[in-house]
């Protein structure tokens, strides 16, 4: 199997000679290109010191963190996978270790989960098991995509729960859709999308897409296509229909509506592009206004501290298939987001090459989490700037 690499992970060799960096210096006059070249350089080194401290984490049995949630062990394989360090083609042999017991967390179902999160640990894990590019993971990925598509929700005419219809949740005791899970099951899905259409594999099934788009409406603050009460009309996305992270706002005619938020607005985003609606198409050109009017760097847009990595890692994701280069600031002011975001998350790096957020909501205070988060927007970053010489 060839090396399944999307078009928003594809990477950028560059080369780090002195001789490179000498005639680098020597062009900068004539190659706008040229200042990214110092940057790509120092994120590549963050990136080898952050995922050497990953890999000083490791558990001897294979796995990082925790055994009953191996998204942790997922996010550390692709971290390491999609390091540009790494020589093309090969697969470390503490990641080695690392897929064989990831892959003895598939269960029957094509699941591949410890004691929950079914969903989310799955979804994570198919993205590990695609940055392989090996032919003995085309069958446990494609077992756990069919998994992934069987949890979509289809409630028919269930009043109460059909504002849930089309997503995906966590799954067990968190049964209703969110978007942040399913958002992430379709990335997933579009990242091992050429395995499963390569047509050496019969016919696979595939999620319903109308179904999810009309979840991903309601998760949008924008009336035209949005059916559900408590909807404003900035563009921005909410956590799932009715509830928002951030709380609700209050509006110039009295009324209050549901108040969206950075992180939760990228991986709208996200999902409409992957959803295939056109840039021209309101639910997409409204979101980008709403996130160009709320750019920040400093916290999560909506929560602060809350999410920051995880906020970090959906923008970059986000703005790299929305194929934005710079974004314009509610001041008129444009910012290359590329820059100024690598820049923040190399000098928050901390003398063992590890990243943490102070603010523990969503697991962030866990080192070995934010470092993967860290790792991985580094990456995303470095595979989709510009070339400086050509």
């Amino acid at each position: 199997m060839k090396k399944i690499i999307h078009s928003t992970i594809l990477a950028v060799s560059i080369c780090t000679s002195l001789t490179a960096v000498t005639t680098i210096s020597a062009q900068a006059q004539t190659n706008p290109q040229a200042p990214y070249i110092s940057l790509k350089l120092e994120m590549e080194n963050a990136i080898r010191t952050g995922n050497g401290f990953m890999q000083k984490q490791q558990n001897e049995k294979g796995y990082w963190k925790e055994e009953t949630i191996p998204a942790y062990t997922a996010l550390s394989i692709t971290a390491a996978m999609r390091d540009p360090n790494l020589a093309d083609g090969a697969t470390p042999e503490h990641i080695k270790k690392a897929y064989t017991w990831l892959l003895s967390n598939q269960k029957e179902s094509g699941a591949i989960y410890g004691k929950g999160l079914a969903t989310y640990n799955t979804a994570t894990s198919i993205m590990a098991l695609v940055a392989s590019g090996d032919e003995s993971h085309v069958q446990p990925i494609l077992k756990a995509r069919s998994f992934l598509i069987s949890q979509q929700a289809h409630l028919g005419d269930n009043k109460l729960m059909n504002k849930y219809d089309g997503g995906i949740g966590y799954g067990g005791t968190h049964p209703h859709s969110d978007m942040s899970n399913t958002y992430l099951s379709i990335e997933a899905l579009k990242l091992s999308e050429q395995v499963a259409k390569d047509g050496k594999n019969g016919e696979q099934p595939d999620l319903d897409w109308k179904s999810a788009l009309t979840f991903i409406n309601r998760c949008q603050n924008l009336e035209k296509t949005n059916d559900q009460p408590n909807t404003s009309n900035d563009g921005s996305f909410v956590y799932f229909p009715g509830n928002s992270k951030a709380g609700t706002q209050k509006n110039a005619d009295g009324t209050e509506t549901l108040r969206g938020y950075g992180s939760i607005s990228y991986a709208g985003l996200l999902s409409l592009i992957y959803a295939d609606v056109a840039k021209e198409d309101p639910r997409v050109s409204t979101v980008i206004e709403w996130l160009n009017a709320n750019f920040s760097l400093k916290e999560n847009p909506g929560l602060g501290q809350q999410g920051l990595y995880y906020y970090y890692h959906a923008m970059s994701k986000a703005l790299t298939a929305a194929g934005i280069d710079k974004m314009k600031t509610k001041d008129g002011k444009e910012v290359d987001w590329r820059k100024e975001l690598a820049t923040i998350i190399i000098t928050a790096q901390r003398e063992d090459g590890s990243w943490v957020n102070e603010n523990a909501r969503w697991w962030e205070n866990q080192p070995e989490l934010v470092t993967c988060y860290a790792v991985l927007t580094l990456e995303q970053i470095h595979a989709s700037m510009p070339q400086a010489v050509k």
